[in-house]
């Protein structure tokens, strides 16, 4: 079974470009991939072992619409951070590993950002906070 996903992973891992941005959350640094296509918006971060801290996927939208995240073939636990297209925080959850149950935003957002579960939490990260760097005026 690992041997099978570390393949995916691998696989995933060469087919996918990705780009890397560094935000700002209350002065704390994150470094983030971006996704910003239908497909690696999709495939997201299923079949990856691992995050590493302070590190997280950034799901860039064109638009801004209520939103809903599920964790299929997603092993890491997550929180997830529904953004605004102001750059605000509007909901946190936490998400369970392979849980199909959507994990709605609680308005109209523009961006997702998936951590390890927790870490909005450990750095005192709450809804009404701003991220700062957000590559959003590409779609604005």
């Amino acid at each position: 079974m690992n041997n099978l996903r570390t393949l995916i992973r691998e696989m995933l891992e060469v087919s996918i470009p990705s780009a890397t941005r560094e935000l700002y959350i209350n002065g704390i640094l994150v470094e983030v991939e971006v996704v910003a296509t239908e497909d690696t918006r999709n495939r997201g971060l299923m079949f990856r072992d691992r995050l590493i801290e302070g590190s997280g996927m950034l799901f860039l939208f064109s638009d801004s619409a209520p939103r809903s995240f599920w964790m299929k073939n997603t092993y890491i636990p997550l929180s997830i951070a529904y953004i605004n297209e102001s750059g605000q925080i509007l909901n946190i959850e936490d998400m369970i590993p392979f849980n199909m149950s959507g994990v709605r935003s609680n308005g109209p957002a523009m961006c997702a950002l998936e951590m390890n579960r927790g870490w909005f939490s450990r750095n005192g990260i709450r809804p009404g906070d701003y991220v700062e760097g957000l590559p959003l005026g590409a779609f604005l």
